[in-house]
Formats: structure tokens, C-alpha cells, sequence
């Protein structure tokens, strides 16, 4: 299920992972300013299922927000355990995490009690900022989900780089990967650090992802292209490299895909 921007609720082989979890009306250091939402958040903390692990990209306002992270403790507590990058696990123990596993690129660690199940940080091209003075102390990433029968993938937030080719020959192909396809423009400013449609088709062919989502667009307005430019112009370049476009799909806010089943569905 999207549930927003860079938020994605995947279930498969018994384990279910909840990505960079912002429920808030802004992302934003404050409430009352900030980028808000186009629309409402399709659901609620308190409407989520069980889960197991979070996993964090990296410390922008729009990736890990504060009131979620509570509100997330609150309802799971110790069951709960949370995956993030080098540098952020003292901010999350600080905000009322228990269980954080702290992990730096290519480190890779079995889930407690699923031994068959593996969650590996990954490199992305990016930076880290929440204060004043701790620009790129804290380390950023995606994350890979390794399970016995199937693999996610989540890029977090990310320019281009060569490293998405290394990812698909060390853990692809992946069942599924969450990739960013919106805040892109303008190209000259964002283009080290988001990836536009054209580069995210190009790190869907890297990784060897059998499905993507296109996610990180249609939610917050942080950049300049309009709001359903990313959903046009993905489909536009998959139709001209002849992928299926139910290959790299994006959905609703709140909409459920089942992947390798035909009916979508809409959360009520």
C-alpha cells in the first residue's frame, strides 16, 4: 500500500515493512508551516496492521517525522523494531525507540526470530541534514529485504549513481522495489540528489526489479514540476523503452496493489 511520498506498507513472507513513516499534515521542523499535503493522509497510525520493521532512509523532515515515530511507539512498543543508517540511532532511542539496529552500507543483519530473513543497507547518492549544525553527520540509504521467496527493495531518496548496478548484481532481482520518481526540477539544483522518472526506469533496470512503485511525488509540493508530471512522464519513458507499464506501476494514496494478482483495491 501507498500511503504517501516515500511511505510504503509491503507484506510478503510473513514479515511486514513499514518505509520512511510520515502520517503528519506537514513535513516540517514545526506544525503550522512547512510543505503540506495535497490531500489527506489515507489512513491512520491507528489503522495499520501488525508490523515488524520500519526502515528509515535518511533524517529529512520528509522521511522520519518526529509525531510518527511517537505515535508508531505508542502503538507497537518493543514488537516493533526499526532499521536505520549510521549516525541516527541515538535520535531514535532519544524519541522513544527500543529496538533500533543502526547499520552502515552493505551491512547486512538476520531479523530476530525470521533467520530467513535478512535486511541489508545500500547506498544512495544523497545527504543528511535535521539541524543546524549536523549536516551529513548521519549516514543515508535504501534498504533491502531479503526473504526465502521474495526480495523488496526500498531507494529511499537518491540522485543517479553507478551503485545501482552493484545493488541488482549482489541482491536481484528484487519481487519489488519502491523507487522515487517525483521532486525533480529544477533539473540543474536537484539532479545530484533526485532522481527523475528517466533515471528511476534507469535504476529499475539496475536492480532487476520485476515490479516497481513509483513513489516520492503526488504528496508534499517541495519541487517545481507540476503535481502529476512524474506519474506522465514515467509512463511516457516506459512506453519508449517498450516496458510494460504494469511493470513500474504508481498508485492511489492508500491503494493496495497485490503483486501477481490482477485487481487493485482501494483501502476504505
Amino acid at each position: 500500500m501507498w500511503i504517501g511520498h516515500a511511505s510504503v506498507l509491503v507484506k510478503f513472507d510473513n514479515i511486514t515493512v513499514l518505509t520512511d513513516p510520515v502520517f503528519s499534515e506537514r513535513c516540517s521542523i514545526v506544525s503550522f508551516a512547512g510543505p503540506k499535503r495535497y490531500r489527506r493522509v489515507p489512513c491512520e497510525i491507528k489503522d495499520l496492521p501488525k508490523i515488524d520493521a520500519v526502515v528509515i532512509s535518511h533524517n529529512h523532515y520528509d522521511h522520519l517525522d518526529l509525531s510518527s515515530v511517537k505515535e508508531l511507539n505508542q502503538k507497537y512498543g518493543k514488537d516493533l523494531r526499526w532499521y536505520v543508517p549510521q549516525g541516527m540511532k541515538k535520535w531514535m532511542m532519544d524519541s522513544g525507540c527500543e529496538h533500533v539496529e543502526e547499520m552502515t552500507w552493505w551491512e547486512e543483519q538476520p531479523f530476530p526470530g525470521k533467520p530467513d530473513i535478512k535486511f541489508v543497507s545500500t547506498p544512495a547518492q544523497h545527504w543528511s541534514k535535521r539541524g543546524v549544525t549536523d549536516t551529513n553527520k548521519a549516514l543515508w540509504g535504501g534498504w533491502a529485504v531479503i526473504g526465502p521467496k521474495h526480495r523488496f527493495y526500498f531507494a529511499g531518496d537518491t540522485g543517479y549513481c553507478e551503485g545501482f548496478k552493484e545493488i541488482g548484481e549482489k541482491y536481484g532481482p528484487f519481487t519489488l522495489a519502491a523507487i522515487p520518481i517525483g521532486a525533480y526540477e529544477p533539473r540543474w539544483f536537484m539532479c545530484p540528489q533526485h532522481v527523475d522518472p528517466v533515471e528511476a526506469v534507469d535504476i529499475h533496470l539496475d536492480i532487476k526489479a520485476e515490479h516497481s512503485l513509483g513513489i516520492h511525488w503526488g504528496t508534499f509540493k517541495l519541487t517545481y514540476e507540476p503535481y502529476m508530471e512524474p506519474k506522465e512522464k514515467l509512463e511516457a519513458e516506459l512506453k519508449k523503452r517498450k516496458i510494460s507499464l504494469d511493470e513500474f506501476i504508481t498508485l492511489r494514496h492508500g491503494e493496495i496493489k497485490n503483486i501477481g494478482v490482477d485487481e487493485y483495491s482501494q483501502m476504505d
